[in-house]
């Protein structure tokens, strides 16, 4: 039996998607000119609101799969963007935090990010941004609240039909397709 889909250009996920990728593609400039890459800045921009993370909640702070950071981190390290140490109370808690120098570097990106903040409020308007913003946070809140709605509508989740083809760059977060 077919199941009749809504139409593609109603797809939450795709919507989402294209309206991050329009977001996106303002800031690209600005951080290629400073030389660091939208999951290095991430993970700066994290970095620099708290005094020491560690690995596991920086990747959940920035929607980062924990391979992936540890290869954004090595490479900040290596930049001496960001240090590491370990925990004082627990040796074997690894705790990441800013350094002075990605300290620097955010402030001086920051001016530029901030400039492209006031323009996308600018174009789409103080409120509007304030309620988006609230309502994306709200969607975030409700989806990951409860069990998955797969899960709650009896869906068999054990077994996954075999793509047609090999699916290509990272894996997501917790490896599932993004589908509605």
């Amino acid at each position: 039996m077919r199941v009749r889909l809504r139409d593609f250009s109603k797809s939450l996920p795709m919507s989402l998607l294209r309206a991050r990728e329009a977001v996106m593609r303002q800031f690209r400039p600005s951080l290629g000119r400073f030389g660091i890459t939208e999951q290095q800045w991430r993970v700066l921009r994290a970095l620099s609101s708290v005094s020491a993370i560690e690995v596991l909640e920086l990747a959940d702070a920035t929607c980062l799969l924990a391979p992936s950071l540890s290869r954004i981190l090595k490479g900040l390290e290596e930049r001496d963007l960001v240090q590491r140490m370990a925990d004082e109370n627990d040796m074997r808690r690894v705790l990441i935090s800013i350094s002075p120098a990605g300290q620097v570097l955010i402030d001086q990106a920051g001016q530029h990010s901030e400039g492209i903040y006031a323009e996308i409020t600018r174009r789409y308007g103080a409120e509007r941004l304030a309620v988006l913003q609230d309502m994306l946070r709200e969607l975030d809140e409700v989806m990951n609240d409860g069990p998955l709605i797969a899960e709650s509508l009896g869906l068999d989740l054990g077994t996954r039909t075999p793509s047609p083809s090999p699916r290509r760059g990272r894996p997501r977060k917790g490896d599932e397709p993004l589908e509605d």
